[in-house]
């Protein structure tokens, strides 16, 4: 148990969150979003535990993210961070089973694994959680605003980062307070809690400015309705809130549609941030997964 270092086959040093035992019989993977960092997961981190007994939870920082090596100029892509997910699977969780719970770009992320590595998720993935997330249609994205507003703001977003790629800026703001007003606004619902506003907020001021334009440009590029094939054998779970501005209520029932074994659950007044603005239900429902592949009974 505790935080260390896993080194990709390319150099990048990924930084991991291990709870539980190496040999348990199931592991659970999540998977953070854009711009965040594996703090985003660790209500539900410590609290499986408790729901499913004898099982091992990881979370990591994705390429560019928290504690994790930055990424290459070219190397924001969500093939790379899948690629990253294929060699932690198969270096740190060789046997047993496990669950993957996926957040906003972390979902996209398990669609690009499925996509990308077919053998390994056809023989090790077990069950599936996809939080607030899309499986394509982002490029229209106007983040809940009027069209021509929310795109003027995209737009913006994107010249700002690129600008401070440009000056070699390692983080996107010194000073998140300023932030909060528009964080709040963009990722949660109704009536979040401050210190998750506060917190989220300062996790996305430390982001440099080329996760944030790298991957938004792949977030648009994003369309893995085709991968979502390689999920029908398995439970699925999908969660999505009802204020969600990035990705919104459609986007899962869009998978749902694709996915007619999976249940689809919408929380209202939720927004974007549901592993901390629903943390207690996201837990419950990653738990049901897990013991349904574990067939052991839930504690409560």
């Amino acid at each position: 148990m505790g935080v260390f270092t896993f080194t990709t086959r390319d150099g990048a040093c990924l930084a991991v969150e291990e709870q539980g035992r190496a040999d348990a019989p199931v592991t659970v993977v999540l998977v953070h979003g854009w711009t965040l960092d594996r703090q985003s997961w660790r209500r539900v981190a410590h609290a499986l535990p408790g729901r499913c007994g004898d099982i091992r939870v990881l979370r990591y920082d994705l390429r560019g993210h928290g504690q994790s090596d930055q990424a290459k100029p070219g190397g924001t892509t969500i093939e790379q961070l899948a690629d990253d997910l294929a060699e932690l699977l198969t270096e740190l969780v060789p046997h047993g089973t496990v669950v993957l719970a996926g957040h906003s770009m972390g979902g996209m992320t398990t669609m690009a694994l499925a996509q990308r590595h077919p053998e390994l998720f056809a023989e090790r993935v077990a069950a599936v959680a996809l939080v607030a997330t899309a499986c394509g249609g982002l490029s229209g994205s106007t983040l809940g605003l009027p069209a021509p507003l929310g795109r003027t703001v995209i737009r913006g977003q994107s010249a700002f980062g690129k600008a401070l790629v440009k000056r070699r800026v390692r983080r996107l703001s010194k000073y998140p307070t300023p932030l909060r007003p528009a964080m709040r606004w963009m990722l949660f619902g109704r009536q979040p809690e401050k210190i998750d506003v506060r917190e989220t907020t300062a996790v996305i001021a430390g982001t440099s400015p080329l996760t944030l334009t790298g991957y938004l440009d792949d977030l648009f590029l994003h369309e893995r309705r085709e991968a979502l094939a390689a999920f029908r054998r398995l439970p699925v779970v999908v969660l999505a809130g009802s204020n969600d501005r990035l990705t919104p209520q459609r986007c899962a029932e869009v998978i749902a549609r694709e996915l007619p074994q999976a249940e689809l659950i919408v929380f209202p007044g939720a927004g974007h941030m549901l592993p901390l603005e629903r943390s207690v239900q996201v837990t419950e429902r990653i738990a049901r997964l897990v013991n349904v592949v574990s067939e052991v009974p839930e504690r409560v």
